[in-house]
Formats: C-alpha cells, structure tokens, sequence
C-alpha cells in the first residue's frame, strides 16, 4: 500500500502551491470583502494548465487523475475557499460530465474549451423548491422540432453569471420519475434565459452562487447531453467525483486555517512564553492536526479508487463527510487559538470558519451522506 504522493503530483502540487501563495493569498481577504470573483487568477490557472486537470489531452486537458486534482482543489482551498469552490464546480460539475456523457462533437465545441481554462462550466441541479431531494425537478425541457423548450428556475448554481456554458438537469418524461430527467448544455448568449440573483452568502462570496430563470429557453436538440432519461444516471456519477472535490477541497480549508493558527501560537506570547506551549492551546493544534490527516488520507483513497473504476460510492460520501465536519471543527478551533484576533477580518480564520459551513452542505449535506452511508451498510 503506497502512501506517497506520485513525484507527477507532487511537482503539479508545488506548482500550484507557489501561485497560490505568491498570487491568490495576498488578495484573498480582498476580492472576498468585495464580493469579486476573480477572472484574472482563473486566467492564470488556466496558463498553468490545471483548469482540465483530470480531462484528457485529447479535449484539452492535463490527462491527470482524480488524485491529482484533488492536490490542486486542495491547494486552492488552503489560500481561498471562494476560489476553490468555483474551480471544483467547474471541473467536476461543469466540464467533467461533458468527457463522460458527451458526444466527440459535444467534446469538441464544449469541453475543450473548458479544459484548457478559456470557460468556466457550470452544473444546475437545484431548484427553489428541491433542496436535499434533488430529484424533485419543476424544470421542463420539451421537444419541439430540432429545438428543446427549457422552462422553470434553478437555485445556487455556482458560476452561472461567468460560465460559458452550463450544464441543466430538466424533466423530459413526467410520467417516469428518475428516468425522465435530462441534461442539456446551455450557453450565455442562448434566448430565453437569465442570471436573476447572485446571493450574499455568509462565505465564499468571491464566488458567485445564482438562480437562474428559463422562460421558453430554445436550444439546438444536440445540447442533449447522452440521450434522453440519462440525466438521474449521470446525476449520480457526477455527485461521487463531486464529493471528493469537496472534500479536497475542505481539506484544504482546514489545513489553511491550521497554519494560520499554528503559526499564531508560536508568535504570540502571554505570561512570558508563547502561547504553544500552554497546554490548552497545544492540544487544540495537536487535535486539529490529527483531524487533517485523517480528512485527506480518505480523500486520496476515494479519489484513487475513483482512478480504479472502483464504485466509491461509500467512500466519497465518507470522505466528504468526514472533511467537510473536520473542515468546520479545524477553522472554529483557529478561530479560539487566536482569540479576539481570530475574529477580525485582518487574519484569515474568520475566513475560514464562515467558508467552512458551506462544505457540509454542497454536494449533499452531512445529513444526506450519513442516509447514504447507511444504505452502503444495508440499514
């Protein structure tokens, strides 16, 4: 059983670890107090050839794996959740489904471009109503012609106002549940449909969550993406990448608001001696170290039995649920080390902490991934 990282994976890790430090850190707290997302570093990403990291060459891509991209996410996450977050919901949601369902055309005009860091993708599943049932969908796509007529609203789509294309699940067959659902590609300059609101959130806000209107959205019928009914199949799929994103991603999280409280503690002195080497104080660093690891050892196992075309149904949900809980346990812990200063803007773990809540709700909350735990365990 190897535990070490591949040297390939290691030399793209510390790639993306120097510009995350040198480029994303020093504007962190910046683009987040404005609320912008920032399309110059997702510019940059893209020159550094990770923005298709587990996308093959062919359309554009590193032609990565699973692992390696979640040492990416996690570096990301470790200086930005914001940027994080927008750059796994393009990955594993908006670009990764197009490799796995689409055509070589589809491929050809949507993904490549997607993988080579030129777009940023999207992933619509949620609406207003929907929630933890996500397959409870008011969103219709009808046949007409050579057109598919989209209609109904999607709520907290991550980069829809700067995608250049969008995956949408709509119904297609009412009268067969799970089997009626398809996706269809949408682009911007596609009628019939609007960004309505980009929220205020209590995190994440240098990365835009939208809802999103279709009122008689007319698209070309090779937008289907696989065939018609295929939508709650590629839904599902989808969703086993995208929890180990997520928990790369709180890893990530949680290792930065770590070292934020670590380096605090040995710099910071009370009663003549840093606050270290206090008992309290060293046994909270020591925990959420031990936490951390824990986090990332199952995400590397979901993501290499990913790679293995294992099923990692159980795993990625444990993995994620695992990540995310630890992820918000590690940034209120850095929050308490640093003490009134960990709750000012002018030090990252009130970033962190807030960032962090989100991770047990993306990608299925922890309630979700415990139902589905224990479905894996036949309770």
């Amino acid at each position: 059983m190897e535990f070490d990282v591949p040297s390939e994976h290691r030399m793209i890790r510390d790639s993306v670890r120097e510009f995350c430090e040198n480029e994303i850190e020093p504007i962190a707290q910046e683009i987040e107090e404005e609320h912008r997302f920032p399309a110059a570093v997702f510019d940059e990403l893209g020159e550094l050839d990770v923005m298709g990291v587990p996308i093959s060459e062919e359309w554009g891509g590193l032609g990565g794996d699973t692992l390696m991209y979640a040492l990416v996410a996690e570096e990301l996450g470790r200086v930005s959740g914001s940027i994080g977050l927008s750059y796994v919901a393009h990955t594993s949601l908006g670009a990764k489904p197009i490799e796995l369902f689409g055509t070589d055309a589809q491929k050809e005009r949507w993904l490549t471009p997607l993988a080579a860091g030129e777009q940023l993708g999207g992933w619509a599943l949620t609406e207003p109503g929907s929630g933890s049932d996500a397959s409870d969908m008011d969103t219709t796509a009808e046949r007409d012609g050579d057109e598919y007529v989209l209609n109904g609203t999607k709520q907290f789509i991550t980069n829809a106002s700067v995608a250049g294309s969008v995956l949408v699940k709509a119904v297609t067959d009412p009268e067969t549940g799970y089997d009626g659902i398809s996706t269809f590609i949408v682009a911007p300059e596609d009628d019939g449909w609007e960004v309505t609101t980009e929220w205020d959130k209590m995190g994440l806000n240098a990365s835009p969550t939208c809802e999103l209107l279709f009122d008689d959205c007319r698209i070309p019928a090779d937008r289907l993406l696989g065939e018609e009914g295929d939508g709650w199949a590629q839904t599902l799929k989808t969703l086993n990448g995208g929890r180990i994103s997520i928990a790369a991603l709180s890893t990530g999280l949680a290792q930065g608001a770590f070292e934020a409280a670590k380096s605090y503690a040995t710099e910071r002195e009370q009663f003549d001696r840093p606050i270290s080497k206090f008992d309290a104080v060293r046994d909270k660093i020591v925990e959420m170290d031990r936490k951390i690891e824990r986090a990332r050892l199952l995400t590397h196992k979901a993501a290499t039995m990913y790679d293995q075309g294992e099923d990692v149904t159980r795993m990625s949900s444990l993995a994620k649920l695992d990540a995310s809980e630890i992820c918000r346990e590690v940034a209120e812990d850095a929050v308490q080390v640093l003490g009134g200063y960990g709750y000012t803007t002018d030090f990252a773990p009130q970033r962190f902490y807030r960032d962090a809540k989100l991770m047990e709700i993306g990608e299925g909350t922890s309630e979700i991934q415990r139902m589905v735990l224990g479905r894996e365990l036949g309770l």
